[in-house]
């Protein structure tokens, strides 16, 4: 909990009265110290007077909201008007309380709201406990269509000779398929990968079934292909759909009779390989427009595991995205401890045509930008804030590349963001904090850090 009042005996009575076992209570007698408490410790709930040099405690109120509309903000004014309490309450205050305030009225009220933030402090961690016993071998959910999913994977895991993944681009079909290899009777072997929409049409069948010397130009020796690479093990081959029709006769008789002709060879060679293929394409559509062979298809989809889009699952949002937190956050060696309720808010509202992948990159990015230990809306792409509100400032203006194909390293672009900042506010350090929503002391460390002082 902040509080901020400019008079010091309330700021006194105050604390003594609301001290409690659950609650940090910091205080501050200027709006601005106050406001970069609430920067520096993100609280649950806030109590401000109205009436401050400075700074108004609407504005202060303002203020909070914009960096985060979860918190609780209480203001308090020896100068009630039933106008001042509506418009503090249309700005999302929770309560507005006329001096003197009443002890007792005071510690019940913030009683209810120290519950509020104790069951949401619960469910965080049992948000926590939850993700850790939701994932399955890298694949992260708790709806129904992906415990369909885990449930599938594990029946056809231990039998499968072909299996057909299908789903949208980026919702996860490669984690399907090593998850396939790594519960499959050959989990020791090779798990070899192929994307088909990557091999030019002219060596794919170079590429799958090898080739001898001499039989083709730039053939200077004997080549085994995949299929023989992967000989006791799984082939993954991604994006199916896009194998030419050229080669799917001969791909098709591969996996009737487990036996590869290299390119040029007149021997058939026997392999033992199960075949994980992949696509976000209709399947169906190419063989009714004759670009995918009609057999082929049946003998690939002899089991089929769909995978559903990100927009169909929500309920699997929060899961993913404290996974992701916690995976870049290690990746980067970095403190994060989570999201901002507006960050979350906006995610929850967008459609995610790019799945879980555009999930996952949206926060990797937000993990390498936030100079705080909880990720907002300003530190996630701009193509997902879409000129969102409060997209101002020092941290919202892009800086100059400073590194081939436009990334600038973390700590140089870390370096860059705290000079604009204190040039934009002439060197004010309080005021730099405040633009950049970090506390005074952790800028002053990456001051020092930079070499700033």
């Amino acid at each position: 909990m902040v509080i901020i009042d400019d008079n010091p005996a309330s700021l006194e009575l105050l604390g003594s009265a609301l001290a409690h076992a659950d609650l940090a209570i910091h205080s501050a007698g200027d709006p601005e110290d106050g406001l970069d408490l609430v920067y520096q410790y993100h609280p649950q709930i806030v109590i401000t007077d109205l009436v401050m040099p400075k700074m108004t405690g609407i504005e202060v109120l303002e203020r909070v909201m914009e960096f985060d509309p979860s918190t609780e903000v209480v203001l308090m004014s020896a100068h009630y008007t039933t106008e001042t309490a509506v418009e503090a309450i249309k700005k999302g205050a929770s309560d507005y309380l006329n001096k003197p305030v009443s002890i007792k009225d005071l510690r019940e009220k913030i009683g209810v709201l120290v519950e509020d933030a104790l069951r949401r402090r619960r469910l965080s961690q049992l948000e926590e406990e939850l993700s850790a016993g939701s994932e399955f071998q890298g694949l992260v959910g708790r709806s129904p269509r992906m415990w369909e999913v885990f449930s599938r994977i594990r029946r056809v895991a231990p039998h499968y000779r072909t299996v057909l993944v299908t789903g949208e681009t980026g919702t996860g079909k490669d984690l399907v398929a090593q998850a396939l290899h790594k519960m499959s009777p050959v989990a020791s072997g090779r798990f070899v990968v192929l994307n088909c929409s990557a091999v030019v049409e002219t060596l794919f069948e170079s590429e799958l079934f090898g080739h001898v010397k001499g039989s083709f130009t730039g053939a200077t020796s004997d080549k085994p292909g995949l299929f023989e690479h992967a000989h006791g093990g799984t082939l993954f081959l991604d994006e199916i759909g896009d194998t030419p029709l050229a080669t799917q006769a001969k791909l098709l008789r591969a996996l009737q009779n487990q036996e590869v002709q290299r390119v040029g060879s007149l021997t058939a060679r026997k392999v033992d390989v199960r075949v994980i293929a992949a696509t976000n394409c209709d399947l169906k559509a190419a063989v009714a427009a004759g670009r995918f062979r009609e057999d082929l298809y049946y003998r690939l989809a002899m089991v089929e595991i769909r995978l559903p889009r990100l927009a169909d699952r929500m309920e699997d949002l929060p899961l993913l995205e404290h996974h992701f937190i916690s995976k870049f956050a290690a990746l980067y060696n970095k403190q994060i401890n989570g999201m901002t309720q507006r960050t979350r808010l906006l995610l929850a509202a967008h459609p995610w045509p790019g799945n879980v992948r555009e999930l996952e990159n949206a926060i990797g990015h937000a993990c390498i930008m936030t100079m705080s230990d909880c990720i907002d809306v300003l530190d996630l792409p701009e193509t997902l804030r879409g000129g969102s509100a409060g997209d101002h400032g020092p941290a919202a203006e892009p800086l100059a590349a400073a590194a081939p194909g436009g990334v600038m390293p973390l700590d140089e672009y870390e370096k860059a963001l705290i000079q604009r900042a204190l040039a934009a506010s002439g060197s004010n350090q309080s005021q730099a904090a405040r633009m950049l929503r970090i506390g005074r002391d952790a800028l002053r460390y990456k001051m020092k850090k930079h070499g700033l002082q």
